[in-house]
């Protein structure tokens, strides 16, 4: 085990403690049920854009794509390269409808829209796959940081969840959007340190790395093929505009800081920043992986000889900070990998256990005492538990897979039943009960068919579509299932 050099246990210990600090401030403040969940809607939108950035950027793009980028090329930049056409979708059309309806949960207009059912399974599904997506980030961030440190893998997930926990159970979404904005500076900061160091140690420096990664076809974007069962230029475009387009248009955790901008304007800003910035942060994060890939050709010998990068290419990354970083730099990079996995939808978790189960489900008449223990008590349970699945995680490798792909099939329905009710005005609850389990049913053939478990007598029925596309298909089955069986002229039931 790596002993953390003192300066950069330093720097780190600094930066979790004015973490600690700034949740601790509004501990001191009392709050109460709507501040909690939409700050007042006062909060300026570039705090808001930044915080959003800073979720944007969590464990699994700091450490993954360096990794990706190191083991093939930049193909899943595309993902990337979709979040502004993403964002001009949400600013015209969902911010405008957030903000109209005033309404701090983002699927409470589902039961007029289409029932109760509706409201309870978007509800279910964001609860789910928050829960997967937090401790996938905190397992991920744990992972790394444990040869980094000395420190073993369930500590590490101990500390993160607990931090995460203590900066969001006080202040709800205002202390998660100004903790963001300091965790979007330092997550600026530690790539790039990194890609400073990277280029001093290049033989050649910059123009080498792109030389060498153009010869490599390190900058490919990926093939421009029509093949739909290829990870294509065309088919990760696509999975980025679903993914994103669900990020920003029904995902709760930004649809809540939308609400607690002080307008509009402010709202529709903060969404400009962030896709402003994370495109060319994500392009750091590849280069920084080609940068490895070069250095790592020049120069193998400066890497742990029990670093196999064929197999563990993801674990580069870890060893160059590890063993390459001046003592300083090192610390600020991990506060940067601790920044980036800090940020989480527990504020948002909360406030849809208060609103669409609780109030709607137990306790309609709720006071403000009742509301904001509601609030905090659900803070900590949903943080407990993604803590409980980051530490399954350990032991149960597989549970990751199965867990995604659970949360995947669920929740893959959202965007389409969304989508339906925004684009269809003649759908009503019929039209979203049929076209959901449809699009549920294509998403669970999709998914299950690639898998080695599926039937070899079913062999001529496996999915001829890229994983990637699964998100992309459902949605448009629900759009087109609910749009065919709608009826000719709108009518509620």
């Amino acid at each position: 085990m790596a002993k953390l050099p003192t300066a950069d246990l330093a720097i780190l210990v600094f930066y979790l403690a004015i973490t600690v600090g700034l949740g601790l401030v509004f501990a001191l403040r009392r709050i109460g049920s709507d501040t909690f969940m939409s700050g007042g809607r006062s909060l300026p939108g570039w705090a808001v854009g930044l915080s959003i950035f800073g979720s944007y950027v969590s464990s699994i793009s700091f450490l993954a794509n360096p990794g990706k980028a190191f083991a093939s090329d930049w193909n899943a930049l595309v993902f990337s390269l979709a979040t502004p056409v993403a964002a001009v979708i949400a600013i015209r059309w969902f911010v405008p409808y957030y903000r109209r309806s005033g309404a701090v949960s983002a699927y409470e207009h589902l039961e007029a829209r289409f029932g109760p059912g509706a409201r309870t399974y978007a509800v279910a599904c964001f609860l789910l796959t928050q829960t997967a997506r937090t401790g996938t980030v905190v397992y991920l961030l744990a992972l790394a940081v444990a040869p980094l440190t000395g420190w073993s893998v369930s500590t590490i997930i101990l500390l993160t969840g607990s931090l995460m926990i203590v900066t969001a159970i006080f202040g709800g979404i205002e202390s998660a959007v100004w903790i963001g904005v300091g965790q979007s500076v330092v997550l600026v900061l530690g790539p790039i340190v990194c890609v400073v160091a990277l280029l001093w140690q290049v033989p050649g420096g910059a123009s080498e790395v792109v030389r060498l990664g153009a010869v490599e076809g390190k900058f490919s974007l990926g093939s421009l093929s029509s093949d739909p069962s290829r990870s294509t230029f065309w088919v990760v475009l696509l999975y980025g505009l679903a993914i994103n387009l669900g990020n920003f248009g029904i995902d709760q955790s930004y649809v809540q800081r939308y609400l607690a901008t002080r307008s509009l304007n402010e709202a529709r800003r903060s969404l400009w920043l962030t896709a402003a910035l994370y495109v060319p942060a994500s392009a750091v994060f590849f280069f920084v992986g080609t940068a490895l890939f070069v250095l790592h050709r020049l120069r193998p010998e400066i890497f742990p000889p029990t670093l196999d990068p064929a197999r563990e290419p993801d674990a580069v990354f870890p060893a160059f900070i590890a063993h390459r970083l001046p003592s300083g730099m090192s610390g600020l990079v991990l506060a940067s990998i601790f920044a980036a996995s800090l940020d989480s939808s527990l504020a948002g978790m909360a406030t849809l256990t208060l609103c669409d189960l609780y109030r709607r489900y137990l306790r309609p008449e709720a006071g403000e005492r009742e509301s904001i223990a509601v609030l905090r008590i659900s803070t900590l349970v949903w943080g407990l538990v993604a803590m409980g699945a980051a530490l399954a995680m350990i032991r149960i490798k597989n549970v990751l897979d199965l867990w995604w792909d659970l949360a995947g099939i669920l929740s893959g329905g959202m965007l389409g039943l969304f989508l339906l009710g925004l684009l269809c005005p003649r759908a009503n609850r019929r039209s979203a009960a049929i076209a959901v389990p449809s699009g549920l049913a294509v998403i669970l053939w999709m998914t299950l068919s690639t898998k080695a478990s599926w039937p070899v007598a079913l062999g001529a029925f496996r999915s001829p579509f890229h994983p990637l596309l699964v998100a992309v298909v459902g949605t448009l089955t629900i759009l087109v299932v609910g749009w065919g069986v709608s009826p000719s002229r709108r009518h509620d039931g």
